[in-house]
């Protein structure tokens, strides 16, 4: 079967012919790139019209031609394109033989409109002019290339060079380092959604989802990347809510651009910027504000002025300004939003109005790294309606389009324990509580969700009110992200008795890992999930490591904001600056701030996020009580041989959680705290008869008994 990507073309028509001429073929296997690649030369970006990779085939490029008339200099246009394909194909070397391609390479022209009497099956002058044709041309004319086929793709992608990152040279075959050596290597493909979600651009908005480690900042990146290269007029806007996301976005498209022109990308053109901004730092909001002169509200002001209905401060900034200006100046050609779920609709909604007529707005989020209680709202409550009572933004794809909506399903960063267990934990699957109560903390709201995110029911049905057990697939959970260890050794829960067992432990740890285990200080991330106090909690662990000669670092503290992490340096992060970065080595300090209490959604959502980080080893600690209710939690997921068992709740049931587990702020939970000691006060002075039910008023009685039956 043959998948087909829509990239960016100028060429429609014979794109379509093309691609159904080639989707007529059922035994043909590979991929249809339209409108990609573009190929890096000395002299800029060379853009190929559309690419056959197939194990039957090899390579085949095609050069497409939408009037009657050939050009007159075809061969040489057909030599210029095989001469640049094989110039980028021959720098891998996994794709030569000796000093030659040992892949098959040909180069096709494709014109439809043009008369049949100048067709040519010549191998260096292939021009076809009929869809039948080419059908007939790609049945017959088959070479096997399946023995390369994979290298093929990557190399096409131009993905595996910037996938691998830094050169390692592990002295232990058996060693952690060693172990990501072959895990790198693994990770060298994208694959089709993807591939898609990179290349296939709308005018309009597209949303991405994907769950923790799915690619998403990648694909955002190489987005960029392609556009840049294809209209490089366009003013583009890479926004989103964790600063230290600034430096990977900078070096992600400076690499990806460079694959595929061979210059360094235009940063006037391409604005890497933070969605709030200042006076001193870039920002969406902030450039809108200055275009439109109007009032422009920092964190502190905001704070002031912030109302109940506000989603956050940075919510009541964007109303505000949405409030003050009906129309918009136009500021970009195209805005891609990584960290959607961090946002609140008005951002979206300030975002598209600051766009052209075409509207090109992408939007990437994972509904479970949101580090509030507020979900993603669908686009029609996001952008509304217009007058006739139609939705101004529908995500609906008409067959043979590009995708407006792109689901990616498949974790390339966790293992399959450390997701399932995050999950579990996340939503509480295993919690124990007193009988009759539900142990779920939240749930989508949407079933079959579970399914778009990569699991499948192995038990029951997935259906409200009935019981399920759910697993991940061997697509959606690749098994060579868990094989290179054991599962004790990929993921451990420790609970300790005091924060000193903690960071003795933490640090003997670290030391270990770096000097037998041959991690990098750099592989290691150490998380604390309640941002305000992670800064004081960290001190006794960075002097303990300081006095084994490890260095450590304060992601946006000791270093620059925009930076997460440094060389030889472990990384000590907030969760707020933890978001959108990984580490090979993740440890979660202080976890039972996460295991109850007020606001029990948004903590679990931050465990969540948190365990998210890790692309290969997990260790999640705590103290005392808390932590041992996250750690029996864990052994159940264990136990469930990594799978998760539960009834799905009824819509009744969920608005219940949703209250219960809701988020509060400091004046709700002192309010809340008054009340309740209020009534047991009420309830102690009935008891001892220092009050009567005579005293109260009826009425008040009354509505006692209607709220409580």
């Amino acid at each position: 079967m043959i998948d087909v990507i829509h990239g960016t073309t100028d060429k429609p028509v014979t794109s379509k012919q093309l691609q159904d001429a080639v989707q007529q073929i059922k035994e043909l296997d590979g991929t249809l790139y339209l409108g990609y690649p573009i190929i890096g030369t000395v002299d800029g970006a060379y853009e190929i019209d559309a690419l056959l990779t197939s194990p039957q085939h090899g390579i085949i490029a095609f050069i497409l031609v939408e009037g009657t008339e050939l050009p007159e200099d075809i061969l040489d246009i057909q030599d210029t394109c095989f001469t640049m394909l094989s110039a980028k194909l021959i720098q891998y070397k996994e794709l030569l033989k000796r000093r030659q391609l040992d892949v098959d390479v040909r180069v096709l022209t494709f014109s439809p409109a043009v008369s049949n009497g100048q067709e040519s099956l010549e191998e260096d002058s292939l021009i076809i002019t009929q869809a039948s044709s080419l059908t007939n041309y790609l049945k017959n004319e088959q070479f096997d290339n399946s023995e390369k086929y994979k290298q093929i793709v990557s190399a096409i992608q131009a993905v595996s060079k910037v996938k691998v990152g830094k050169k390692r040279n592990p002295q232990q075959p058996n060693s952690r380092g060693a172990k990501l050596v072959k895990l790198d290597q693994s990770i060298t493909n994208l694959d089709l959604q993807q591939s898609k979600a990179v290349l296939e651009t709308v005018n309009g908005v597209q949303r991405i989802r994907g769950l923790a480690g799915s690619g998403k900042t990648i694909v955002l990146a190489r987005k960029v990347a392609y556009l840049h290269a294809k209209n490089p007029d366009w003013k583009i806007a890479v926004t989103f809510n964790t600063r230290s996301l600034k430096k990977q976005f900078e070096t992600l498209i400076t690499s990806f651009v460079y694959e595929q022109t061979n210059e360094l990308p235009d940063f006037e053109k391409i604005k890497i910027i933070h969605a709030w901004g200042s006076p001193s730092m870039e920002g969406v909001y902030y450039n809108s504000s200055l275009a439109t002169n109007s009032k422009y509200y920092d964190f502190r002001t905001a704070k002031m002025f912030r109302r109940p209905s506000d989603q956050n401060e940075f919510d009541f900034a964007c109303k505000s300004l949405l409030d003050q200006k009906q129309s918009f100046p136009t500021l970009y050609d195209l805005i891609l939003i990584d960290e959607a779920q961090d946002f609140a609709p008005s951002f979206l909604q300030l975002c598209y109005k600051l766009l052209d007529k075409n509207k090109r707005l992408i939007y990437a989020y994972d509904e479970l790294q949101t580090l509030s209680e507020s979900s993603m709202p669908n686009p029609e409550d996001i952008w509304g309606k217009d007058e006739q009572g139609r939705p101004l933004v529908s995500l609906n794809t008409n067959d043979g389009e590009p995708e407006r909506d792109i689901i990616l399903d498949t974790c390339y960063r966790n293992p399959r324990p450390v997701l399932t267990s995050a999950h579990a934990l996340g939503f509480g699957i295993y919690r124990k509580v007193p009988e009759g109560k539900l142990p779920l903390v939240q749930m989508f709201d949407y079933a079959p969700l579970w399914n778009d995110i990569g699991y499948e029911v192995v038990e029951g049905n997935l259906t409200e009110g009935e019981k399920v057990r759910l697993a991940r697939t061997l697509k959606s959970s690749p098994d060579f992200l868990e094989n290179h260890s054991e599962i004790d050794d990929l993921i451990e829960f420790r609970t300790f008795n005091t924060e000193e067992e903690q960071i003795k432990y933490l640090v003997a740890s670290i030391k270990k890992d770096i000097e037998e285990n041959e991690l990098k200080p750099e592989d290691i991330m150490i998380i604390h999930p309640n941002a305000l106090t992670a800064r004081d909690k960290f001190g006794p662990a960075r002097y303990g490591l300081y006095d084994e000669g490890i260095n450590s670092n304060l992601a946006g503290v000791t270093i620059s904001p925009d930076d997460f992490s440094q060389d030889d340096s472990v990384t000590f992060t907030s969760i707020f600056r933890a978001k959108g970065n990984e580490a090979p080595m993740v440890y979660v300090i202080n976890a039972d701030y996460c295991a109850q209490g007020i606001g029990l959604a948004t903590k679990r959502n931050i465990l969540f996020t948190a365990m998210t980080r890790t692309k290969a080893w997990l260790r999640v600690f705590g103290v005392g009580s808390g932590m041992k209710i996250l750690e029996d939690e864990f052994q159940e997921v264990k136990r469930n041989n990594f799978s998760l068992s539960f009834t799905y709740p009824t819509e009744e049931q969920r608005q219940h959680l949703r209250i219960v587990n809701r988020d509060l702020s400091d004046k709700d939970k002192k309010r809340i705290q008054a009340r309740r000691k209020f009534l047991e006060n009420l309830i102690k002075d009935l008891d001892e008869g220092v009050l009567h039910k005579e005293d109260l008023d009826p009425d008040v009685l009354q509505r006692f008994k209607d709220i409580f039956g």
